[in-house]
């Protein structure tokens, strides 16, 4: 009777552990699991401080999806785009910076040294999440579903170099992309932002 009691035990935690395998496999975008991503609310990624957040739960605000870097001549955007994030996060506008070191080698640092060059630096004050990489073999599933001609037909294609920004709508569409030379304050920005906004 214990033999009994002890093997449904072990098949019972044998069977949660793979159910929560998968549902973890699902919720961080892992292209391994078969599943369909359609949306950025479909992702789970670590922030800075190693924190689970999905992104679902920015549905409804406008959201930029800027790729960053701290040794970056386009750096200094930074500056400018928390100064966009203050003007319109009470109007539910979000910027989620996503460091990486794709391009030569320019976000060299741990996930702390890039969160200490952030606040001190230039104010941070939006989210930003753990590094990833943004292209090539390595590339996260979230900016794979950003980049794929496939889901993303009218903004796809290869990140080009730090800083390249989708922005978003309220119902999680893909509005508009720019290129890293295009900064946050400029008129085209503000504008797809102000437009998006309504």
């Amino acid at each position: 009777m214990k033999t009994k009691v002890v093997s449904a035990l072990v098949v019972t935690v044998i069977v949660a552990a793979v159910l929560a395998i998968a549902l973890s496999s699902r919720a961080s975008g892992n292209p391994d699991s078969g599943e369909k991503m359609s949306s950025i609310y479909d992702f789970t990624l670590k922030d800075i401080d190693r924190k689970e957040v999905n992104l679902g739960q920015y549905r409804g605000k406008v959201v930029l999806v800027v790729n960053v870097a701290s040794r970056c001549g386009y750096t200094p955007q930074y500056e400018g785009l928390q100064k966009v994030y203050m003007k319109y996060k009470d109007r539910g506008f979000v910027i989620l910076g996503f460091p990486a070191n794709n391009f030569m080698g320019q976000e060299p640092g741990t996930d702390e040294e890039i969160k200490t060059f952030c606040s001190t630096k230039y104010n941070v004050t939006f989210p930003i999440f753990s590094k990833i990489s943004v292209k090539g073999d390595d590339i996260h599933p979230l900016y794979k579903f950003l980049t794929s001609k496939e889901t993303n037909p009218d903004f796809g294609g290869d990140i080009k170099w730090n800083f390249s920004k989708f922005l978003l709508d309220k119902s999680g569409k893909i509005v508009a992309r720019f290129e890293p030379k295009v900064t946050p304050e400029s008129d085209p920005m503000i504008q797809a932002i102000e437009n998006a906004l309504q």
